[in-house]
């Protein structure tokens, strides 16, 4: 299992940003996703990187939440970032969306 996902410090998200670490800056928007959506009704997933429950609703437990979206890493940096919108993304074909609540646009950008 992959190290547990946080906020960069400033420095530390500058210096990916930079170079580009889409493991870091994907952990790093998916930890600022977890907190600024605290829930467990929709389960993002950015493989093989992260994956997050946010989103107020209905809390699952087993199997397949009730509602899921997965991207890749280079998308979900895009979209956290400003540089992609996500009807944009959806249209696009590079965002699976299902079930309620599973369009993110309210929460993003991230930063």
């Amino acid at each position: 299992m992959p190290p547990r996902i946080r906020v960069l410090a400033p420095d530390e998200l500058a210096a990916a940003l930079e170079a580009v670490d889409h493991r870091a800056l994907t952990k790093h928007f998916m930890a600022v996703l977890e907190q600024r959506a605290p829930g467990h009704s929709v389960e993002v997933r950015v493989p093989p990187y992260a994956a997050v429950q946010v989103i107020p609703g209905v809390r699952h437990t087993r199997g397949t939440p009730p509602a899921v979206v997965e991207m890749d890493a280079p998308t979900w940096v895009a979209l956290a970032t400003g540089e992609l919108t996500w009807q944009d993304a959806e249209s696009a074909g590079r965002v699976r969306a299902s079930g309620e609540r599973a369009d993110l646009t309210p929460y993003l950008p991230l930063g």
